[in-house]
């Protein structure tokens, strides 16, 4: 990561730090607990033979040890990143879970389940300051924090061997537990010199890279993407839609309290500032007179629009324009952070909802419309209301009210 660089924006011209979110976190997800589950395997069977009883019973501590370093590691990381963030951290949480594995997997086979427990507790912690380390103050671009998981954690995980074994499987006890220095120091010996040849023979070997073939892909290359550039495809993930982040919301449904129409337990203190109205007032000028009709137009989340549709259709509002639009907003000065990095706006999909009215309300539009667009949640949407002019029906010529009616 050092020698190939950061990516393109990831660092502005002080050394600023921004976001740059992995576009497929479930598929994440998913290799993580690949790897958590084959982990077993890798520190069970390359521990041991399992070829006698005594091996066998030892395995299980192996498996038992961990999952345990895992499990810890991934909810100290959860809840380091929740009091740290104010919201736990998803990607961190992931790294969590693989920070634990490799720092459990120099001594699964020689320390105890509290040393387990210790050690995927310092895991949890140690990947989160590790991550924040690269990123801030060194100004290393690693994307997905391997350095902080392998690295960081593996040195850890090494250390933990000469401070907590308690002397099974030949190895000697750890400091903790009465044998000296003797089994540290045997450890820090062994990170020295595996750092030390790592750090030679990666070096000479990526200059050899970037000095022939070149170690880095031209800069539209970057920006387009490998996919396109190196398999022909416009994106890995094919197939995968699209779809509004915040649409988690279920369609209220009589017969359980589940699907509760959330607007129907809001006041309407909350209902106004969740869905906030905007009057353009009237600028009338000469020849152009008040024809008392309004445009309203209604930014909202693409999983309300059916429920927005009835709501207008119920109140007789049969025409609207029905637009796909991308926005954003920040929402009382807040932002998301990713990894600790502040996210930069993220284009959402919407909705724009567009009526014209002259004998309906305002007023029942608006209220109707905050009502169904209603969750509580950032990102319920808008609602601009407008003056009209005047009004042309192009086929008959008709304007204004009559412009508005369809009767054959």
């Amino acid at each position: 990561a050092w020698m190939l660089g950061p990516r393109i924006g990831k660092y502005d011209k002080d050394g600023k730090p921004h976001a740059i979110p992995g576009h497929n976190l479930t598929a994440g997800a998913l290799g993580v607990f690949i790897l958590w589950f084959c982990w077993f395997g890798f520190n069970g069977g390359s521990s041991l033979s399992l070829s006698t009883d005594e091996t066998m019973t030892l395995t299980g501590l192996v498996c038992f040890n961990t999952n345990l370093a895992a499990a810890v590691s991934t909810c100290v990381t959860m809840l380091f990143t929740w009091k740290r963030y104010g919201k736990p951290d998803v990607s961190m949480t992931l790294n969590g879970s693989l920070a634990g594995l490799v720092a459990i997997t120099a001594g699964c086979d020689t320390v105890s389940p509290f040393g387990a427990f210790i050690i995927g507790f310092v895991a949890g912690i140690l990947v989160v300051l590790s991550v924040e380390f690269f990123d801030n103050t060194a100004k290393i671009d690693d994307p997905v924090g391997a350095v902080s998981v392998h690295f960081a954690n593996g040195v850890w995980g090494t250390i933990a061997v000469g401070l907590f074994s308690d002397g099974g499987n030949g190895v000697g006890k750890g400091l903790f537990y009465g044998g000296g220095l003797s089994q540290l120091g045997i450890q820090l010996l062994g990170l020295i010199v595996v750092d030390a040849y790592v750090l030679a023979v990666m070096f000479v070997i990526f200059k050899l890279i970037d000095k022939t073939i070149g170690l880095r892909v031209p800069a539209e290359v970057e920006i387009d993407g490998l996919d396109i550039h190196e398999h022909g495809l416009a994106s890995a993930y094919a197939g995968f839609a699209i779809s509004d982040a915040n649409s988690a919301a279920m369609v209220p449904n009589e017969n359980t309290d589940l699907g509760e129409d959330d607007a129907s337990k809001a006041s309407a203190k909350q209902m106004d500032a969740a869905v906030p109205v905007v009057r353009e007032p009237a600028v009338i000028h000469d020849g152009i007179y008040d024809t008392g009709m309004h445009k309203v137009s209604i930014i909202a989340k693409l999983s309300k629009f059916d429920q927005l549709k009835s709501a207008l259709n119920d109140l007789g509002v049969t025409g609207m324009t029905v637009t796909q639009v991308m926005g954003c907003g920040i929402q009382k000065g807040t932002t998301e952070k990713y990894r600790g990095v502040p996210v930069d706006s993220t284009l959402l999909p919407k909705i724009k909802v567009e009526v014209i009215v002259s004998k309906i309300s305002v007023d029942s539009v608006v209220e109707a419309a905050k009502k169904a667009l209603y969750t509580g949640h950032i990102g319920d949407g808008k609602i601009f209301v407008y003056n009209v002019t005047r009004v042309v029906k192009i086929r008959t010529g008709e304007e204004d009210f009559a412009a508005l009616q369809d009767v054959e």
